[in-house]
């Protein structure tokens, strides 16, 4: 952690500012390798392990994202996989201009990272939290970049001040939240007076209810992560060729029928190699069935949200990965 981090941080618990206690061990580049994070105002106490602060229990809701980050840390990290995938989206979902120097961003939901180097790009400091263990795998893909830092933290507790960045985006999280408008609204007291805020989330429509994942989600939401791993791993080299048949060779029908076929499909949307179609299948059909909490919103839902929460500038779209949405926080508050 660097120590000027702790400008930045407060108590989840009591929004107090914290302090850095002794002992601290430091390591690479004079950051703090471990060490403790006290509040004086309610007494908590949050450890820093291997260069990031923990304000969250070891095990919690987004275990499975543990799991399949640590399996998976470079698979859509687009320097890894030779593509512009994770690039191209978050632009098209952000809008936002690819130089952002001498601005503070705030990425909520970093997983492994994949955005995280998108936004390392363009020049600006980042703040980067992930619930889950994933926080480590960012920190393998990434290291102790000069302008980043790490937290492993809720979403509904974010440890930060408010009002200090000057951007915040949110990319393949809100759905596992366990009430997603809720943590929607925790992504806008960081966020500055006049900042832009960019979010997904999946949409919520009928075709949902009619495939096998809804119904399949039942069971393999309670599963241990470890043991639906090693399921998805056996039936998705299996059934992935037999949805690319229907997919490609039945004509009519075919185009209805593989959808009943559950294993996530990538051929022509991405321009990825027949191995690495394989390995996004595998990930992104464990990341369908694995979560705890899938909620979905409707379109609606998200005006609504944005309205209520006195953004301006909004635009609300849709993409193949759900509702998308950017905005900007008013200069000073209406009324």
């Amino acid at each position: 952690m660097k120590e000027t981090l702790l400008e930045y941080l407060v108590c989840p618990s009591c929004r107090g500012p914290l302090r850095s206690g002794l002992p601290r061990v430091f390591g690479v580049g004079g950051e703090i390798r471990s060490g403790i994070l006290d509040c004086p105002s309610c007494r908590l106490e949050y450890p820093i392990r291997n260069y990031i602060p923990r304000f969250v229990p070891t095990k919690n809701d987004a275990d499975s994202f543990g799991v399949e980050w640590k399996r998976h840390p470079l698979t859509q990290v687009d320097r890894a996989n030779g593509t512009g995938i994770t690039r191209e989206r978050f632009y098209h979902t952000t809008g936002w201009p690819d130089r952002l120097d001498g601005q503070r961003v705030l990425e909520a939901g970093c997983g492994s990272g994949r955005f995280t180097e998108i936004a390392l790009a363009t020049g600006c400091e980042l703040v980067s939290f992930d619930l889950s263990e994933a926080i480590d795998v960012c920190l393998e893909n990434h290291g102790l970049a000069p302008s980043l830092h790490l937290l492993q933290a809720d979403i509904c507790r974010i440890p930060l001040r408010s009002g200090i960045f000057d951007r915040v985006f949110c990319l393949g999280v809100l759905q596992h939240c366990p009430n997603v408008s809720v943590a929607f609204q925790a992504l806008l007291p960081p966020l500055r007076a006049g900042g832009s805020l960019a979010i997904d989330v999946y949409e919520k429509t009928f075709k949902v209810f009619v495939t096998p994942r809804f119904w399949l989600r039942l069971v393999t939401s309670r599963m241990r992560p470890e043991s639906l791993y090693s399921l998805v791993t056996g039936w998705v080299p299996r059934l992935l060729p037999v949805k690319t048949w229907l997919k490609e060779r039945v004509p009519g029908i075919g185009k209805y029928l593989h959808i009943m076929i559950p294993v996530a499909y990538h051929k022509g949307l991405h321009p990825l190699p027949e191995s690495q179609l394989l390995e996004w299948s595998i990930l992104d059909t464990f990341d369908m069935f694995s979560p705890r909490y899938e909620n979905r919103v409707a379109n609606a839902e998200v005006r609504e949200w944005f309205g209520r929460a006195g953004l301006v500038r909004y635009t609300v779209g849709r993409t193949p990965h759900g509702i998308i949405a950017v905005a900007m926080k008013p200069e000073r508050p209406r009324g």
